[in-house]
């Protein structure tokens, strides 16, 4: 019988601050981030978080914010109509039905790491489902410079959801198992998916273990992701945002390369650009108030 275990799939997540009686609110603001492999919304209420979500993107950008709504919403007696201001942001920003209004992804992602990380952060590196983005921010989270990797899944949460699937290993257990080995292997030859298959495979049938066969992809996304990051200049504080920011395999040799902490994040990484457009719901409110 074929194993039918999903194993690229990330956990959803879903949270309300039952101490926030949202009832009492003045401004009620929301953000939703329709991203290619995840979406997430969050709903502000004066400013301080009361719900959010985060689950798996489909094919319909509208139906991915519908599923983020659903789930932020289903353990509050709050409705979309109770929200003044809603804006969207990531891959499917424009095909929102309930947005009020839409904002690119890097300036959100921008504005919510500061607001999670504090105004400290300088440089943000922002590890979403198709690309990545080294970003450059002042101190009110407004971004200054960035960089975007190619349209590769290499280094992306796509391309760790691959290499799951490959091994059938769950995409969560990756960062963990990544460091169950002997000794750091060398990194693979290619981190690009197309080849992944056959170079893993090949790999396997030369004796290597699977957590072996993790660290060295680990190693290579990292290396990757710090090629984009030293062509930027890294400036203290570091953060990172996105999915793959859950991944220890990666984070942690990324750390390794480049010699430096990354912050802690107040909340889950993955809900930074959410939380980022929500903050700008939040203030467009106010405005047009």
């Amino acid at each position: 019988m074929a194993d039918k275990t999903e194993y690229f799939r990330w956990e959803e997540s879903d949270f309300v601050n039952r101490n926030i009686d949202w009832k009492k609110a003045e401004v009620i603001a929301a953000g939703v981030d329709v991203g290619s492999v995840s979406s997430q919304m969050v709903i502000l209420a004066d400013g301080e978080i009361y719900a959010y979500s985060s689950t798996r993107s489909g094919s319909s950008s509208p139906n991915s914010s519908n599923k983020a709504a659903e789930i932020a919403l289903k353990n509050t007696d709050m409705t979309l109509e109770d929200i003044n201001y809603i804006v969207a942001t990531g891959y499917g920003r424009v095909n929102i039905p309930f947005a009020s209004k839409s904002i690119t992804e890097i300036s959100c992602h921008g504005l919510g790491a500061n607001r999670m990380y504090g105004p400290t952060v300088r440089t943000l590196l922002d590890m979403g489902g198709q690309d990545c983005k080294a970003i450059h921010l002042d101190e009110k989270g407004k971004v200054t410079d960035f960089l975007m990797n190619d349209k590769c899944a290499a280094g992306t949460g796509r391309g760790m959801e691959v290499i799951a699937e490959i091994l059938s290993v769950p995409v969560t257990q990756i960062g963990e198992r990544s460091f169950d080995i002997d000794e750091e292997p060398p990194s693979v030859s290619s981190t690009c998916v197309v080849f992944a298959k056959s170079e893993a495979t090949g790999l396997l049938k030369d004796g290597w273990t699977k957590n072996k066969v993790l660290a060295a992809y680990c190693s290579a996304m990292a290396a990757r992701v710090v090629d984009l990051l030293r062509r930027i200049n890294v400036e203290k504080d570091f953060a990172i945002t996105g999915g793959i920011a859950k991944n220890s395999g990666i984070v942690r040799r990324i750390e390794k390369l480049l010699d430096i902490q990354a912050l802690v994040p107040k909340y889950d990484p993955q809900i930074a650009g959410a939380y980022g457009a929500a903050l700008y719901a939040n203030a467009l409110w106010k405005k047009k108030r």
